[in-house]
């Protein structure tokens, strides 16, 4: 009776061990992401293409409104 319970008793201890040290290393990289460095690594292609379809975007609608007060006179 008492190997038994020796065994689960063990059993339990590495898998609240593990589950532990996996949240941890989880909660750590989660965290190692939103630091600044972290965040320019990701984002930092996207922000210069979002940045050039601003510029275009603007150029547009300068250009159609343009067009539209023309229409106008």
């Amino acid at each position: 009776m008492i190997p038994k319970r020796i065994f689960w008793m063990t059993v339990g201890y590495g898998a609240g061990f593990g589950s532990s040290w996996y949240a941890t290393k989880k909660v750590k990289d989660a965290a190692r992401r939103y630091t600044p460095e972290g965040l320019s690594d990701r984002v930092g292609g996207t922000v210069d293409t979002v940045k050039a379809a601003a510029v275009e975007g603007r150029a547009a609608m300068r250009r159609r409104e343009v067009e539209l007060r023309a229409g106008l006179d």
